[in-house]
């Protein structure tokens, strides 16, 4: 594909395209097949959106506002009936057929070799034969998984629940029902279905929902239009607020003061919103205050200890080459990190990796030496 064409899928100027090149969008040659991907939004097309040589387009996957407080947004966005899907916690990928072969992508438009071992393995290619176009949106999911590793899910290792669809070219998902009959048709893994509200119980049952939710350490939920009317919209338990807090706290100097800042702010919504008795409200704040503190803690005594701090994850594969393909990935993206020997596992291998946090590593041993912060 040529700079004109690239400019005529876009929809933008050549001499714009020029200016963009190397910064927003970004050709990319490995793994195979080439495309360029936008690391921003241009011109109406999201970021992680992808255009291949071939001259086909997948969109990247569009953001989902997040209700701070229930009631009045069910209100406001779902006046007659809302559908709760389970929202999992994993990393957000979308699934597709081109030149011949399926492959999956991240969020931010990388052809993820691991992602697309999983896929090619679980999603049935007659879909693709069916619907050529079609783009499965879906979460990746388990212990095994590099990005978010989590074990409240009924997986072994790593498995794609379908949660949207659509179109190559389109920026517009076709709705859950389609989605759902879709997963049930060809076989695949889809998202929970929590139940359908009307407006005068949607925010009593969807409430009681989170709650369950998140005394398993599950996300919370996604809110969508039966109809597919209006945009889906989300609300995550106070469980899963605090796990990704702790997350952070472990590693808090390699992570984003916005993501640290809104989870705390979700926290202080939520118990307002759900008027809580003094008990369950001093509940909460140890809950906060222990995702914070706590890790931290473990932090700063094993930097005292000279460890290194690291985060340990692993994947599972079929085929080592995926394996090194994926090392090659994670250095593409800039993660430092350690890929361990390969450790026979069923009818595939077992890859334990450990990620550098290095500039948590290189602050906490600054600060125990006696440095300002």
């Amino acid at each position: 594909m040529n700079n004109q064409e690239l400019a005529e899928k876009l929809g933008v100027s050549l001499e714009r395209i020029e200016r963009l090149l190397g910064r927003v969008v970004m050709r990319s040659s490995w793994p195979e097949p080439q495309l360029f991907r936008l690391d921003k939004a241009v011109a109406g097309a999201g970021e992680g959106t992808v255009i291949f040589d071939n001259c086909e387009v997948v969109c990247g996957y569009p953001k989902i506002k997040r209700a701070m407080m229930l009631e009045p947004a069910l209100k406001r966005f779902f006046p007659g009936t809302v559908v709760a899907e389970e929202k999992m916690n994993g990393h957000n990928v979308r699934v597709f057929r081109v030149d011949g072969n399926v492959v999956a992508l991240t969020r931010g438009g990388f052809i993820c070799p691991y992602s697309t071992e999983v896929a090619r393995e679980q999603v049935p290619e007659e879909i693709f034969d069916d619907r050529p176009n079609l783009v499965l949106c879906g979460e990746m999911v388990g212990p095994d998984n590099p990005y978010v590793s989590k074990n409240v899910y009924p997986v072994e290792s790593m498995d794609f629940y379908l949660f949207d669809v659509s179109s190559k070219g389109s920026r517009e998902m076709m709705g859950l029902r389609v989605t759902h009959e879709l997963a049930q048709e060809y076989g695949i893994k889809d998202v929970p279905l929590l139940g359908e509200f009307d407006s005068d119980e949607a925010y009593r049952e969807i409430t009681k929902i989170i709650k369950r939710l998140g005394s398993f350490g599950r996300e919370g939920v996604i809110l969508k239009d039966p109809n597919n009317a209006v945009r889906p919209i989300k609300y995550t338990s106070s469980e899963s607020n605090c796990a990704d807090l702790a997350y952070a706290f472990r590693y808090y100097n390699d992570y984003g003061r916005d993501f640290i800042f809104s989870r705390v702010v979700r926290e202080g919504f939520q118990s307002a919103e759900w008027d809580e008795s003094e008990e369950e409200f001093k509940a909460r704040c140890l809950r906060l205050g222990m995702s914070l503190i706590g890790p931290m803690k473990e932090t700063v005594e094993a930097k005292m200890a000279d460890d290194l701090i690291v985060q340990k994850v692993q994947i599972k594969v079929k085929d080592l080459k995926v394996a090194k393909d994926f090392e090659i990935h994670f250095r593409r993206l800039g993660v430092r990190s350690i890929f361990h020997e390969p450790e026979p596992c069923g009818d595939g291998f077992l890859v334990r990796i450990s990620r550098l946090a290095m500039s948590t590593n290189d602050k906490t041993k600054s600060v125990i030496d006696g440095n300002t912060w």
